[in-house]
């Protein structure tokens, strides 16, 4: 004879024992990936990782950079990573939440970076793309732009876009766009 109220009992025990997840939710391979990544991160000094909806809500987190060299020493932006339970066969969604003066990140936010588009490869992780959004600051590239005009200056006249940079950064117009000050 089968006990159906000692089967009940036990599924009550399991979910208590969850982890202070939902009751018989299961991870996706997504977020099994993403907690192994963020458990083996390597962020470099200028780079600061937080989770606004604690550490049960891994999938969405933001990231801070100040880079340390290159035209935007000292400034401080912020990044929105949205990671889907397809992670790692989908790259994840990076938006810059500060506005920059930029070629490779448009003053919606969205971020010229190869890795997160055509490059992608489920053999990159979370640590890579941080890589590459601090590579960007200290390596702006004129080659592949969201920001025309910012990536004409910076191939043209380079004294003109460090100036640009530095002015968007103190929080001040370049052209007939105000930005927040970032430093």
């Amino acid at each position: 004879m089968i006990r159906l109220f000692k089967v009940k009992e036990k599924q009550a025990e399991n979910a208590k024992n969850a982890n202070g997840r939902a009751p018989g939710k299961k991870q996706s391979a997504g977020e099994l990936r993403l907690n192994k990544d963020i458990s083996e991160l390597n962020l470099p000094q200028t780079t600061k990782i937080s989770f606004p909806n604690g550490k049960d809500e891994l999938m969405n987190f933001e990231v801070s950079i100040r880079p340390d060299e290159g035209y935007y020493r000292t400034g401080k932006f912020e990044f929105t990573f949205q990671v889907s339970p397809l992670y790692p066969h989908e790259a994840p969604k990076v938006k810059c939440k500060t506005k920059v003066y930029h070629p490779n990140i448009d003053l919606e936010g969205n971020v010229c970076l190869n890795i997160l588009r055509e490059d992608w490869k489920p053999v990159l992780n979370i640590n890579t793309v941080i890589y590459g959004l601090n590579y960007l600051f200290t390596h702006p590239n004129h080659e592949d732009p969201l920001n025309h005009e910012a990536a004409a200056v910076l191939r043209d006249n380079p004294k003109t876009f460090e100036s640009n940079v530095r002015r968007a950064m103190n929080g001040g117009y370049v052209g007939n766009t105000t930005f927040s000050r970032c430093i």
